[in-house]
C-alpha cells in the first residue's frame, strides 16, 4: 500500500489547521517548504487545491458527509474526518480526478492514519456524487440555501443579505469562493514595469497587465522564492486592493509618515516607493515577530527609510502629538474581503466578534488622529466589507473630530481583487 505524498501532505496540513486553529496560508507555506525537494509542480498544485478547496467548502462538504454518515461529525476523529472531506471535495468539486482515484487514495490514507475506519471511509465516498451538491440548490429557505451552497456560516449570510440585498450578497459569496490571482507589485526603487515584464517573458511566465499602475497578474508559478529577480527585491506579492490603499494616501518624498498597523509590510513598503525612499516612515505593530516581517520585507526591497517599533496603536503617547504629515491606519478587522486568500476566516470569526473589533478600530483611529499635523491626511482602511467596521466608524469619528472626507470607496471582492474599504480624511484647522 503506497500513500500518495501530495494527498498525505494535504491531510497533515488540514489536521494541523483543525487541531491548532492555524491559518491555512501559513501552514501551507511551511509544509511546501519542508517537502520542497520531494514535491513536483503537479504535487504542489494538488496540495494547494485540496487544502484551499476543503477549507473553503468545509460547511458544504460536511453537509454531504452528514447525509451518508450514521456517526455524528463531532464523534469522527480529526484524521478520518479530513480524509473523507478530501475525498468529497475531489468527487464533487474537481472534474479532472476520477472518482475511483479519489476513493482509493482516501482508503490508502485511512489504512495509515486510521486503519479500523477503512470500511467507513470507503462506504461513504462510494455513495457521494456531484448530484449531492445540486440537491442543495433546491433548499426552499434562501438563507439556508446560500449557507449550504456557498459554505458560508448562517450569521454571515444573514449579515450580507441585510447589507447588500439578496442578489449582491450571493455575488459576494460566489466570488469569495474562487481562487485568487497571484499579483505582483513592481518595486520602482529597483526596477520598472517594462524591465520586469521582459524577465517574465524570458522565463516564459504567463502574465496579464493590471489596470492599476505598478501591478501585474501572473500565472503558473510554483514558487517565487527561487527566482533571482524576486530574491533581489524587484517585486513583491500584493493584491491590487491593498495597493490602492497606498495609492490613495500617496505620500511625497521627504515627508514623515506613520503606518500604525504595518505588518507584514506590503503597504508600508509601497508607501516608501511613493516617497522614493526619501523621508521617514514610522511602522508600528503590536508583536515583535510581526515587526520583523516588516523589517525583512524592507530589507529585500532595498528600502531604508522605515523605522519599526513594537507598539499598540490604541495607546496614546503625547510625544507623537501632530508629528506626521500623513498616516495610514490599515486597522485589524474581520477580514471578510479576503476570504478567497484566507477561507479559514469564515470558520474562525463569530458574529459577537464585531463589537470587540469595532471598538479596537475606533480606538486606533481616535488615538492616532492626534498624531497628524493640521492639514495632514489620514487613510483609514480595512480588508472587510461590513458597514460597522467601515462607514459607521468614520461617521462616529467625524461627529467628535474636526476632520473631513476627501475620498471614500468600498471595493467589493471580485475576480481580480480582494474586498477593501478606503477612506481618506483631512485634518482641519
Amino acid at each position: 500500500m503506497k500513500v500518495d505524498l501530495a494527498r498525505e501532505v494535504a491531510l497533515k496540513i488540514l489536521f494541523e489547521m483543525d487541531s491548532k486553529n492555524a491559518y491555512s496560508n501559513v501552514i501551507l507555506d511551511e509544509y511546501l517548504e519542508r517537502y520542497e525537494e520531494k514535491l513536483k509542480d503537479k504535487d504542489v498544485n494538488l496540495i494547494s487545491e485540496i487544502v484551499y478547496g476543503v477549507t473553503t467548502w468545509k460547511l458544504t462538504i460536511d453537509v454531504i458527509l452528514s447525509k451518508y454518515s450514521k456517526i455524528k461529525l463531532n464523534k469522527i476523529s480529526t484524521w478520518i474526518k479530513n480524509i473523507v472531506r478530501m475525498g468529497i471535495y475531489q468527487i464533487v468539486f474537481l472534474d479532472k480526478i476520477p472518482k475511483s482515484a479519489a476513493v482509493n487514495e482516501a482508503v490508502n490514507l485511512t489504512k495509515k492514519y486510521g486503519f479500523k475506519s477503512t470500511g467507513f471511509v470507503n462506504a461513504i465516498l462510494r455513495r457521494v456524487e456531484k448530484q449531492d451538491y445540486e440537491e442543495l440548490k433546491q433548499i426552499p429557505n434562501i438563507q439556508e440555501r446560500f449557507s449550504k451552497m456557498y459554505a458560508f456560516p448562517l450569521w454571515l449570510v444573514n449579515k450580507l443579505i441585510k447589507e447588500y440585498g439578496q442578489k449582491e450578497a450571493e455575488e459576494i459569496m460566489q466570488v469569495s469562493n474562487e481562487r485568487p490571482k497571484l499579483t505582483l507589485r513592481v518595486n520602482t526603487i529597483k526596477t520598472n514595469q517594462k524591465d520586469l515584464l521582459l524577465k517574465l517573458q524570458e522565463q516564459q511566465i504567463d502574465y496579464e497587465e493590471s489596470n492599476l499602475k505598478d501591478f501585474i497578474f501572473v500565472k503558473k508559478i510554483k514558487s517565487l522564492s527561487h527566482l533571482e529577480w524576486f530574491q533581489n527585491g524587484e517585486c513583491t506579492v500584493q493584491d491590487e486592493g491593498a495597493g490602492k490603499i497606498a495609492q490613495v494616501l500617496a505620500p511625497k518624498p521627504n515627508q514623515v509618515v506613520l503606518d500604525a498597523c504595518s505588518a507584514p509590510g506590503g503597504k508600508t513598503t509601497y508607501l516608501a516607493q511613493f516617497m522614493q525612499n526619501k523621508g521617514k516612515i514610522v511602522a508600528w505593530d503590536m508583536y515583535e515577530h510581526r515587526v520583523k516581517l516588516v523589517e525583512e520585507n524592507a530589507k529585500r526591497l532595498g528600502i531604508t527609510i522605515i523605522e519599526t517599533k513594537v507598539k499598540d496603536a490604541t495607546k496614546k503617547e503625547e510625544c507623537y502629538h501632530e508629528t506626521f504629515d500623513k498616516i495610514l491606519l490599515d486597522v485589524p478587522c474581520l477580514g471578510l474581503g479576503v476570504l478567497k486568500r484566507k477561507p479559514d476566516i469564515k470558520w474562525q470569526r463569530k458574529e459577537e466578534d464585531i463589537s470587540s473589533i469595532t471598538k479596537i478600530q475606533f480606538d486606533i483611529l481616535n488615538t492616532c488622529s492626534h498624531y497628524l499635523k493640521k492639514q495632514g491626511e489620514l487613510v483609514y482602511s480595512t480588508c472587510s466589507i461590513l458597514k460597522e467596521e467601515n462607514q459607521d466608524i468614520i461617521q462616529k469619528f467625524l461627529k467628535q473630530k474636526n476632520f473631513k472626507i476627501l475620498y471614500e470607496e468600498l471595493i467589493q471582492p471580485s475576480k481580480t481583487t480582494d474586498g477593501f474599504y478606503i477612506c481618506k480624511l483631512l485634518k482641519c484647522e
